[in-house]
């Protein structure tokens, strides 16, 4: 992987989150995706892909960004954040691994809300 590829990966999962559609070409079939450090991973891309669309988030809620911070073969760590209308913001870390197609094979999200009005 380089910086651009993961980029773009970066990129295609914001769009993938604001229409529901293409999730699963951005995971590997036996992906393992965490949404927390600790939790016990989704499992597949099936599975990461149905529970993305069980609860959705209206696309005007929320804006996001997300940029490659170190690249290492195969393996990438990503920041950004994501803001919410209602006032709220994360700051997000990535814990990326892709395959050699360029699909993420292991996702682990790592993130802190920050306190209101520091932004």
């Amino acid at each position: 992987m380089t910086p651009e590829r993961v980029q773009a990966w970066l990129d295609a999962y914001v769009a993938a989150w604001r229409s529901y559609d293409g999730i699963g070409v951005l995971f590997s079939a036996d992906a393992e995706y965490r949404y927390h450090p600790y939790d016990e991973p989704l499992r597949g891309r099936d599975a990461i892909a149905a529970d993305w669309l069980r609860e959705r988030e209206d696309p005007s809620t929320w804006e996001a960004r997300y940029e490659a911070l170190l690249v290492d073969g195969e393996r990438a760590v990503a920041t950004g954040e994501t803001r919410y209308a209602e006032g709220r913001t994360f700051s997000n870390l990535f814990v990326l691994a892709f395959d050699g197609d360029g699909r993420c094979r292991e996702f682990t999200e790592w993130y802190v809300e920050q306190p209101r009005g520091m932004a």
